[in-house]
């Protein structure tokens, strides 16, 4: 799922015209030996958080159905997670930089969810809303400075940009549908030692293909009366 949110971010901000300008966007850890080896204007956003929102988490399971419409598999609810990212510009120059980083800021702030057609892999099949929180307030997660120390680099102008994304369920698939009736044997075995084919029960929906498959029930007639007994009532 993380390397599916990071797709989608890549591809919204590659929307915005970052990447016709020849900008680009990765995802690497902004270290100083990183930022050394950097020799191009680039956008990076870095995942440096994960954690689930336990509020959102769910019970019971779901059908998975195939093309046919058969139930093929049970799934357990999604599990949410709340992904954190820090998103800088590099630049020769400072100015380049705020100004890329503007950029980034006007195509994160216009949408509060990842559109559909930016999903792929699980994020497109569950369906479910990917949403989008940028500059927001975070007080569950690290500071920015936080980040920079550990990272062993110098302070920097960055945004903050949470993802809550689903993390699907896990699947158990189920048994094949029941397509033949069952086998009814009145006697083991015949006079002679032959084994009794039997006679195979039908569904009432499947026609009869003959005396090799579905037996067809007998016809027994008007159904008869019940017999009266003692603890009937008259009228």
């Amino acid at each position: 799922m993380i390397h599916e949110v990071d797709e989608g971010l890549r591809r919204l901000l590659g929307e915005s015209g970052l990447e016709a300008s020849g900008v680009e966007v990765v995802f690497d850890a902004p270290t100083r030996d990183w930022a050394a080896r950097r020799s191009a204007p680039t956008v990076c956003v870095f995942l440096y958080d994960i954690r689930e929102d336990v509020g959102r988490r769910g019970s019971g399971a779901g059908e998975v159905y195939d093309a046919d419409g058969q139930l093929v598999a049970r799934r357990t609810p999604p599990r949410w997670y709340e992904l954190t990212y820090l998103v800088t510009a590099w630049a020769s120059r400072p100015q380049d930089e705020h100004r890329l980083l503007s950029q980034v800021l006007a195509c994160l702030t216009a949408t509060d969810t990842l559109p559909a057609r930016l999903l792929t892999g699980t994020l497109a099949e569950l369906g479910l809303t990917v949403t989008l929180d940028t500059a927001g307030a975070g007080a569950d997660t690290p500071s920015a400075a936080d980040v920079w120390s550990a990272l062993g680099g110098e302070l920097k102008a960055s945004l903050g940009v949470r993802v809550r994304a689903p993390l699907a369920g896990a699947v158990t698939a189920v048994a094949p549908p029941v397509t033949e009736g069952l086998v009814v044997r009145a006697t083991p075995r015949r006079e002679g030692g032959e084994a009794d084919p039997g006679r195979r029960l039908r569904y009432r929906e499947t026609p009869d293909p003959g005396p090799q498959g579905f037996a067809a029930p007998r016809d027994r007639g008007p159904t008869p009366a019940r017999r009266r007994t003692r603890g009937d009532r008259h009228p």
